[in-house]
């Protein structure tokens, strides 16, 4: 069964389009809406409006694919592993591509973020708002910290601009 594919008429594959889907639904709609003459079809309606609200984009069409198919027992490839230690693996990437980048600028931005936080809690003692520079300087570190983390090959900052 392909769920929301089969709620619209359409084969469940990767080549159909915005297009597709928005005639698809156009063509349920007419025939199942509940305001028609003889009343419609009220679940075929509802059924047809949650399958186009999936399937109305690309991205929605992935996963609704995705559901279909279940690869490796409902693993998306190359989507994250479920489990308990995604926390160790996410570590784990996040130092492998500090290593390959340039840990000595991302030291520096790591330690100028910490220093500005504890800087705003030691200067005026733990208020409400501390919470609040606390996070900017973090999002600073994560919005400033990308050119420092190992790059694709062949892009600029692979290119051996600035080390």
């Amino acid at each position: 069964m392909s769920g929301p594919f089969d709620a619209l008429g359409l084969p469940a594959s990767s080549e159909l389009t915005d297009d597709d889907v928005r005639a698809a639904w156009r063509r349920i709609a007419a025939a199942t809406h509940p305001d028609r003459e003889d009343g419609g079809d009220a679940a075929a309606f509802a059924a047809a409006a949650a399958a186009y609200t999936l399937l109305r984009t690309e991205a929605g069409r992935v996963e609704g694919l995705a559901d279909v198919s279940e690869p490796d027992g409902g693993r998306v490839p190359d989507g994250p592993v479920p489990g308990k230690f995604w926390l160790a693996s996410a570590a784990a990437t996040t130092l492998w591509r500090i290593r390959r980048g340039r840990p000595v600028r991302f030291a520096a931005r790591l330690l100028a973020a910490l220093a500005a936080a504890t800087l705003a809690v030691v200067g005026v003692g733990w208020q409400p708002a501390s919470a609040a520079v606390i996070t900017g300087a973090l999002t600073w570190l994560a919005l400033t910290s990308r050119p420092d983390l190992a790059a694709r090959r062949g892009t600029v900052a692979d290119s051996g601009g600035e080390s």
